[in-house]
Parts: C-alpha cells; structure tokens; sequence
C-alpha cells in the first residue's frame, strides 16, 4: 500500500501510432525511450495489428512490463488470416472513422482504475489526430509524432495551399516534371516530382484528402515531435519552427536505443514478419564493405516484371548480396524466382523474407543499401554509416529520395521502370567508381553527425530533456 503515492504521482504517457510497420517501429523506440526517463507508457495497437503481432511473434511481443502496457481499440477493419498489408486508404478512412470513441474509453478506464497513474499526456502518430480531441477533454498536452522527414512533413504542411492554388490534383501527368515549387519555406529548388508520393488527378482521392485533414489538426497538437537531427534538415527545420508552436527533433532514435540499458521489454519487439537472423552469420563471412543490401519495406509492392529485372540486375553484377523478399511484395502472384537464377547467384546472393534490418545495416559488410526510402529505412542507413541507391515508389518516398541524393550527397536514383541493365550499371559504378568511394566517406560523415546529435549534450539529446520538461511532464502541486 505504501506505494500507492507514488503510482499516483507517475508520469503515465499513452502512445497511439498509425498502423503501418514503419510507423508502429518507430513509435515503440519512443516509448521505450520515455520509459526509461521514468515514464509509465500505455502502447495502443489495433486490433488487426495486436492478433498479427501475436501471431507473428508470440505472444511475450505485448507482454509488456510492470510500467509498460499494451491496450487494443477497433479500427474497424476486417481481420485476416493472411500475412498481407493492408490497404492504406481504406486504413486512413477507418481510423479516422472508427478510433476516437473505442480510444477515449480506454484513457476513461485508465483514469478511474486504482491500478495506473492517470494519464497525464497523449503522444500519437501525426495521422491520428482524433487523440488531440480526447487531450483537450481531459486538459493533457497532446503530442504528435510524424515518422517522417521533416522535409516530407513540410511539403505535407503545404499540400492545402497547393490544392488552392489548383496544382494538386494534378491536371496532366507532365507537370510532375515541370512545375517548379519554389514558394514553400525553407526548401529550395524543389519539383513536383519531389513530392510525386500525392500523385493524383482524382480530386477524392482519400489519402490526398485525408493527409490534407490531418495536418490542418496538427496544428492544435502541443507540440511536434519529429526523428530526424538539426544537422541534417536544419533549413527547413528553422522554417518549421517560425509554423509550428514547439518543434523537437530527438532523432535518430536508432542511437538513442542502443544507448538505452537491457530491459525487461526486450521482447516487446513489433516486426510482423518473423526475421530470418541466420543472414547476420552469413554476413559475418562476407569481407567489409563488399555486400549490397536490397530491401523494400513492408508496403511497397512491385509486378513479377521488376521482381525479375532486379533479380537478374543483381545477379549480373557478380557482386554479393542480402535481398529482402516479401512474401506479398508482387501485385500479381506469389514471389518467386527460376531455378537459373538461383543456380547463378549460389555462394554470394542470400535471399530472405525478412530481417532484422538495423543490425544489418551496421554490419561492417554492408557497402550500399538499394531501398524505397521509407524514412526508418533512410534514417537506419544514416545511422550505419550505409550510401544509398534510390527507388521511391510512394508517400514521402521521392521527397526523401530527392534529399538523400542531392541535399545530402549519400545516394543515386533509379528509374521507376526498372531495367537490369541499370541496375547493373549502377550497382557496379558505386561498389567499384570513385564517385561511390566519395558516397560512403559522405555517409560516414553524416553518422557521425547523428552520433554526435545524440550524445549527451547534443542537439537531440537536449531537445528530448526540453519535450519532456516543458511539455510530456505535468508538474504535481
């Protein structure tokens, strides 16, 4: 009983993401990383996502700790029994239609219960916005996170300015490569190419709209919350501040993991697939820096077509390989690849359906990464130290990609129509050219940056202490 004063006094966040893979990874490094400041978090999954979890990874993967729970509300959308994504606009409209009332009554239950601190703060991913109304009900700050680049989320804090203006939806699919943007703050010599993610010409396209609607609610949000460092996106980060109330960069979250002490949460991991970790072993008999690591997410999709033209551009390079291969990556029919494929590629090509994609990316062997440039992908390259060759396919993918390769200096774009004759011209050119040896002296410059960030006394790292006191932290008078 005598420590009843104290539970009642606990900080106790409540963490809501968006749920996707990407966006539910990256709001559990920020949970675990308030609670090891010594908050009390409650981790808000849907349910579809809970029961694959579970089914994926046992059921320890929600076990939690004594100060980190699991909660689940409805979305609304049907279950399955099929390791698939699910269909992102459909998701948009569900959440927004179905999360806020099944959401408020779990910080009712949380706050009459004997069992919990009360909720002192709600911090949930941009894209659900519903949590603000539930915030301002009981007079808590409501904090958003946005899993991506700050340069994505400042396009995306413009795309009601570019509907007006009659750019978005698009008339013609020519102006992706003509129209120029030069009037949104702190991003220079920008194309509507960059920002093809929203490429539509249907003036209902849900997820248009619905990114449109939620970044118009971000704007009652406490504060922002955004894993990237000052260093990287400071131009467009100093126009964010002048639009934003409070904007903290505590990123990357990577660095800050792996800085955290050995918990019992150690099992609360949320990869819905199950990572094949022998890769790492194999990686371990590959000389430094010789290995390129293919991998695509968990929600882009390709055609058999691609699959194969990657398969063989690889394959031509004769270099070695790790390529992640979804199980429901194609469009059109289960991945596989033929037989001569497999024969050409045995002894330096490692196929997987999933992996643990942070250790590989700080695998001494690893030299270059051919990703989609999801911003967790991106983000974890940057932390290995690991150059980037480019295939944007959706959402704030080509805004990163643009960044990645002429802001930063650490990447090179590939057509969208995939050829193998590119890919293996590219491939060869950076893993043997001097322009790739410049690449990789880049990318470690730029690791050092985040390390640095992250320190104790760096600009992340004092940026997490500010949110914290200024803002997740509810003073008991």
């Amino acid at each position: 009983m005598e420590l009843e004063p104290l539970l009642i006094e606990k900080q106790h966040v409540i963490c809501v993401p968006f749920p996707l893979q990407s966006h539910i990874n990256s709001m559990m490094q920020v949970a675990k990383l308030l609670n090891s400041k010594g908050f009390y978090v409650t981790f808000v999954l849907t349910e579809f996502f809970h029961t694959r979890l579970i089914r994926s990874r046992g059921p320890d993967s929600v076990k939690g700790s004594d100060e980190f729970r699991f909660e689940t509300i409805t979305d609304g959308m049907e279950s399955s029994e099929e390791d698939t994504s699910q269909d992102i606009g459909k998701l948009c409209l569900a959440t927004q239609k179905n999360c806020l009332a099944p959401f408020r009554n779990i910080v009712t239950k949380l706050n009459q219960s004997a069992n919990f601190p009360r909720v002192s703060c709600i911090l949930s991913d941009g894209t659900m916005t519903f949590t603000l109304r539930v915030a301002e009900e009981y007079g808590i700050p409501g904090v958003l996170f946005f899993p991506i680049s700050a340069c994505s989320l400042m396009f995306c804090i413009h795309l009601r300015e570019m509907i007006e203006r009659g750019i978005l939806p698009l008339k013609e699919e020519s102006l992706l490569n003509n129209e120029t943007i030069d009037w949104i703050p702190g991003m220079r010599r920008i194309h509507l190419k960059d920002f093809s993610g929203m490429r539509t010409a249907d003036p209902d396209n849900i997820v248009l709209k619905f990114s449109a609607e939620e970044i118009q609610n971000s704007f009652k949000a406490s504060a922002i919350v955004l894993n990237t460092f000052d260093d990287l996106e400071h131009e467009v980060l100093s126009a964010m501040r002048s639009i934003y109330h409070r904007v903290y960069t505590i990123g990357p979250l990577t660095f800050h993991s792996r800085g955290m002490p050995e918990s019992s949460l150690k099992s609360s991991r949320t990869n819905l697939w199950i990572e094949e970790t022998e890769c790492l072993k194999w990686l371990d008999k590959q000389e430094a820096a010789s290995v390129l690591y293919v991998s695509f997410g968990s929600v882009t999709f390709m055609t058999s077509q691609q699959l194969n033209e990657f398969a063989w551009g690889l394959a031509n390079t004769k270099h070695p390989f790790l390529w992640i291969i979804r199980r429901d990556i194609l469009t059109d029919g289960q991945a596989s690849l033929p037989q001569d494929f497999m024969t050409e590629i045995e002894g330096r090509g490692l196929l997987a359906s999933w992996c643990p994609q942070e250790e590989v990316l700080s695998h001494p062997s690893i030299a270059w990464f051919l990703t989609h440039c999801g911003w967790n992908s991106t983000v974890e390259s940057i932390c290995g130290g690991v150059p980037m060759i480019c295939w944007p396919q959706s959402g704030d993918q080509p805004t990163t990609c643009r960044y990645i390769c002429n802001e930063w200096g650490i990447g090179i774009k590939i057509s969208n129509d995939v050829k193998r004759e590119e890919i293996e011209h590219v491939v060869q050119e950076v893993m043997e050219g001097e322009e790739g040896k410049e690449m990789r002296l880049k990318a470690m410059k730029w690791k050092e940056s985040a390390e640095n960030a992250t320190r104790q006394e760096g600009s992340s790292s004092t940026n997490l202490e500010r949110l914290i006191s200024e803002v997740l932290q509810l003073r008991h008078d």
